[in-house]
């Protein structure tokens, strides 16, 4: 059900809020034993919200834009009296006294909190995996990854536990899961959300956006969660569109740019490719023109960010030293003897890796070789974005370049890992926008993602091209049962 469908139910009294959230609850008590996709479920604070709303609507107030809208929040958000975690032991007992500003603005606009989702520890991985409190199965195949780090999110999404959620995108940990589960999965442009109480993996990389079953809902939720915030000096201070209204705007004219680095890929799927292509003639045919643009240095994204990240990461998680909150590992006998142990013993193997990276590429006699370079690559990949969108409106690639692989495929090599990650990447580099929504499926019955990606602050553009492929496409009404948790 789609939230504009919900609204309409409610006010109507068809459902009340309470119904639905505990038609929620219901569900992942049944569903996430198996799942696995929220580590907290907050029921208590969910039917809270859900009575507020029904009070309000029998009292005759007006009611906000999410009035009981359940959703799950990836649990690297900070909620004001709730275990926030990052998976990872370092955080496992960490109780936020203060609200992130996305789930401040959800909560006023009416939304209900069914709870905490899993995700690769700190953000750090593409399959939730890494998680210190267990892995998410994908709901299409539970053998099979749900993609990361949001993989909560996108599962929880995708099997019904939720209406909506909420995700963090570094290098397309929206993105990813959303193709390997089947979702729509939106990363704003860098600043257009506030990344205030997201704890932060990399600061010049980190976004916040939905997951959802459809266009229209991700444009709703961004309606909400976008806009200027004095508490993030990063936050772009322009006015918010009406991103729902674009919607329905014409296709005529529009013109797609298929990069062409992208599909000359030797790593890329055959299936993934020729269903990608399909639905760029898909568009073709609803009046979009196809064109074909070079970005050259799409693939050293991948190199570039793998020292970004890292060294951006090995600032970042330098305050978790078991002095003023986190793990403190004990027996220790001095302070650095108490702060190596606490790091060792509370971040996982995958942290500790990109850590050590970060620190060696951002030390002396390195940086200027590492870091330094990697950003002069970042500037040259904004810079082919730039020159391609003075031909075109929106980019056209494939999300991924597979579909979900097997738990532990990747267990053993991490580099192989981080290719999961090689078409989303150059955009989180260059601060764009990108969406990723179902294009079909590949031989296993499993989703293939085709990702959108146009120019700063165009938003409003890409979730227009994404709701009419989505409209004439009509994808996930004719998906395959196969495994898929009905």
């Amino acid at each position: 059900m789609a939230i504009a469908e919900w609204r309409q139910q409610l006010k109507l009294g068809e459902v009340s809020a309470r119904e639905l959230t505990d038609h929620q609850l219901a569900r992942i008590a049944v569903v996430d034993p198996t799942l696995h996709a929220f580590l907290d479920i907050t029921a208590d604070r969910a039917r809270a919200d859900a009575d507020r709303i029904d009070e309000a609507l029998a009292a005759g107030e007006s009611l906000p834009p999410l009035a009981g809208v359940p959703l799950a929040i990836k649990d690297n958000l900070c909620t004001k009296g709730i275990r926030t975690t990052c998976s990872s032991r370092m955080l496992e007992t960490f109780v936020p006294p203060y609200e992130s500003t996305v789930t401040e603005r959800l909560w006023q606009a009416g939304a209900v909190l069914l709870g905490k989702t899993n995700l690769d520890e700190f953000a750090m991985g593409s399959s939730t995996e890494t998680s210190a409190f267990g892995a998410t199965s994908n709901p299409w195949d539970i053998t099979r990854v749900p993609g990361g780090s949001s993989g909560g999110s996108a599962a929880a999404v995708a099997a019904g536990e939720c209406m909506a959620a909420l995700g963090s995108d570094t290098g397309g940990s929206i993105r990813q899961p959303a193709s390997f589960c089947g979702v729509v999965g939106l990363k704003p442009t860098y600043g257009r959300v506030s990344r205030w109480g997201l704890v932060a993996f990399a600061s010049s990389l980190d976004q916040v956006g939905p997951f959802t079953t459809n266009v229209a809902d991700a444009a709703e939720l961004l309606q909400v969660i976008a806009g200027s915030d004095p508490r993030d000096s990063t936050c772009l201070n322009v006015a918010v569109p009406d991103y729902c209204s674009a919607l329905s705007q014409p296709m005529s004219g529009v013109r797609i740019g298929l990069i062409r680095e992208c599909f000359d890929q030797n790593g890329l799927d055959a299936q993934v490719k020729r269903t990608v292509l399909t639905a760029a003639e898909k568009l073709q045919s609803l009046g979009a023109e196809l064109v074909e643009v070079s970005c050259p240095r799409f693939s050293d994204g991948i190199a570039t960010y793998y020292v970004i990240a890292p060294s951006e990461a090995s600032a970042n998680l330098a305050r978790y030293d078991g002095v003023k909150y986190g793990y403190r590992a004990e027996g220790a006998d001095a302070l650095a003897a108490m702060t190596a142990r606490s790091r060792a013993e509370g971040f996982g193997s995958e942290v500790q890796r990109r850590i050590l990276i970060g620190t060696y590429a951002l030390s002396a006699g390195y940086m200027d070789a590492y870091y330094k370079k990697a950003q002069q690559v970042r500037t040259l990949i904004r810079q082919d974005f730039d020159a391609a969108f003075q031909t075109v409106d929106v980019l056209l690639t494939p999300t991924s370049p597979t579909t979900a692989f097997q738990v532990g495929a990747h267990a053993d090599d991490p580099l192989a890992m981080y290719l999961a990650d090689l078409l989303t990447i150059p955009a989180n580099l260059a601060g764009l926008p990108a969406i990723s929504l179902p294009c079909g499926f590949d031989d296993d019955g499993l989703p293939i993602g085709v990702q959108l990606i146009a120019n700063v602050l165009e938003e409003s553009r890409l979730l227009q091209v994404a709701f009419h492929y989505e409209q004439a496409a009509n994808v996930m009404a004719n998906h395959p049962q196969g495994n898929f948790i009905p």
